[in-house]
């Protein structure tokens, strides 16, 4: 009967905190929305009218985003919706790279410009529309990808100009342990601007967030981001071929290296 009283006592207790994580991730999510809105309509409508110089706002712009962002994932964590880990955080601390990372959860970019001051990425053009989103994307100059012919052109000069530009090589987020093909978008702008590789893996387990899955359907339990920045990858000995054969050569590099790092990181 103790037994039983226990297995009970601890099965309820499951239950409640299941439901506790998803009522607090219902107002993590909530709460992005509503400080996306509120940026949107107070902090960067006040650099617009503050700050003349268009470089000036932008850096100042992104700094805003990035202690944004930093506040998100502080709040997911104390309220104990997840937890994290980071390794290599200090070569992410140096100005003009090109990151490349895999993309398990809907919540990578959060995460990564949360540990960058001076970020940029490409971003999707509906965001623009979106009252969460459209006042960082408009106030920090964030790349859009309907900018076609131009937009290898425009990432290559975002990171030469210092910034430090992320990447998702997939292009979307990925199932669980799975990654997509890699586009070849990624490689051209590191060969065509002769840029080396930051590379970023990205683990979440258990996987929640992944492509398919809402906000509400949260794992049994809450769940832990591990980011590991590994050491850079240069581009020199690629680009011997044309660029059309050097990108789509390391394009396949790419896809083994992170293939690989992501079964040592499983196992």
């Amino acid at each position: 009967m103790m037994a039983h009283d226990i297995g009970a006592g601890s099965g309820m207790f499951r239950r409640i905190n299941f439901h506790w994580r998803r009522l607090a991730t219902g107002s993590a999510f909530s709460l992005f929305g509503i400080g996306g809105a509120l940026l949107w309509l107070l902090v960067f409508p006040a650099l617009y009218g503050f700050v003349r110089d268009k470089e000036k706002r932008g850096y100042l712009a992104r700094r805003v985003v990035h202690y944004a962002f930093a506040l998100f994932i502080g709040y997911m964590h104390r309220i104990g919706i997840l937890t994290y880990e980071i390794k290599g955080l200090e070569s992410l601390q140096r100005p003009g790279l090109l990151i490349l990372a895999n993309h398990p959860t809907l919540i990578d970019i959060v995460f990564l410009i949360s540990l960058l001051k001076n970020a940029d990425c490409v971003v999707r053009s509906g965001l623009a529309k979106n009252i969460a989103t459209r006042g960082a994307v408009g106030a920090t100059g964030y790349i859009s990808n309907d900018n076609g012919a131009q937009l290898i052109a425009d990432c290559i000069k975002s990171v030469k100009s210092g910034k430090n530009l992320v990447i998702f090589p997939e292009g979307s987020r990925s199932k669980p342990e799975h990654l997509l093909p890699f586009q070849r978008g990624a490689a051209n702008i590191a060969i065509r601007g002769r840029l080396s590789i930051t590379p970023v893996l990205i683990k979440c387990s258990p996987s929640t967030l992944s492509k398919g899955l809402q906000w509400y359907n949260i794992p049994s339990r809450r769940f832990h981001v591990s980011i590991e920045v590994l050491p850079d990858i240069p581009v020199e000995s690629f680009c011997v071929d044309t660029e059309a054969l050097a990108a789509r050569k390391l394009t396949d590099y790419l896809t083994h290296f992170f293939t690989t790092e992501l079964n040592r990181a499983s196992a």
